[in-house]
């Protein structure tokens, strides 16, 4: 099975985050129906739904067109991706202007507040989620896809 490797590092890498975003999805239907808090779900969670799969999809076909160049390890490799899509999201959500920036932290969709302490302690336990996402459940898709090292 080396028929197309690249094809197949983009399916294990969209494998993982997708039925992961369901947990999300599920909590601001949960929010907004049930409990009536008025998040607009269209506008905060569909966004991130679409591109975050296609990130690590891409993200793993880069990994295995470096792989024999950088000799990096697919943990280390993944945990990369939030120095990326951070300031990504941050320009993209500020050209578009559905992110707003205060003395205190963020507003994302006039709904959403993040302070920077809060991002200070997530930002770095999202490292540490990246790298064992990478390097477990990506790492076995790879596997069972046959593009693993």
């Amino acid at each position: 099975m080396k028929n197309h490797p690249y094809l197949r590092a983009y399916m294990a890498g969209i494998s993982v985050p997708t039925p992961l975003l369901l947990i999300p999805l599920t909590a601001f239907f949960i929010a907004r129906f049930v409990y009536n808090i008025p998040t607009p779900v269209e506008r905060v969670i569909i966004f991130p739904m679409a591109i975050i799969p296609n990130l690590f999809g891409l993200w793993n076909m880069l990994h295995l067109a470096s792989r024999a160049s950088t000799r990096l390890p697919l943990g280390i490799h993944g945990a990369i991706l939030p120095f990326i899509i951070a300031p990504a999201g941050f320009l993209l959500g500020r050209s578009l202007g559905f992110l707003h920036t205060t003395s205190y932290g963020f507003i994302y969709f006039g709904v959403v507040e993040i302070h920077y302490t809060f991002l200070a302690v997530v930002f770095p336990a999202a490292l540490i989620v990246y790298y064992l996402v990478w390097k477990y459940l990506i790492g076995f898709c790879n596997r069972v896809a046959g593009i693993a090292e």
